[in-house]
């Protein structure tokens, strides 16, 4: 998952009411994700309410559901790059990857910014 080449005009600031969002994830891909890139879904869920985070559409993994990608910066003050769809109309967000950004993407967050 890389945001090259990332045009910034489709770029959005992330804000929503989290008091009406859950999450839910894959326990498995949680593990494995923390395997092989060493971040939980947990703190990825984290990222959600960085006021400054960027959403993006991702139309290349968006076959089956409609997929997003958020840049933003977790509790543990690592930025990340969280996959994920909404279920429930819009009221539950399903995790499923989450990595910390490169170099690059941390310029899309308004960086440089070493996690």
């Amino acid at each position: 998952m890389i945001l090259l080449p990332f045009d910034i005009t489709y770029a959005c600031n992330y804000y929503i009411l989290m008091k009406y969002i859950h999450f839910e994830w894959d326990e498995s891909k949680n593990k494995l994700n923390i395997s092989k890139h060493k971040i939980s879904f947990d703190e990825a869920k984290s990222a959600f309410y960085d006021p400054h985070a960027r959403i993006i559409n991702d139309p290349e993994h968006s076959i089956a559901e409609d997929r997003f990608i958020l840049l933003g910066l977790s509790k543990n003050l690592n930025l990340l790059l969280v996959c994920h769809c909404y279920r429930s109309s819009d009221e539950i967000i399903r995790i499923i990857s989450a990595r910390r950004a490169t170099k690059l993407e941390s310029f899309q967050y308004g960086g440089p910014y070493e996690s």
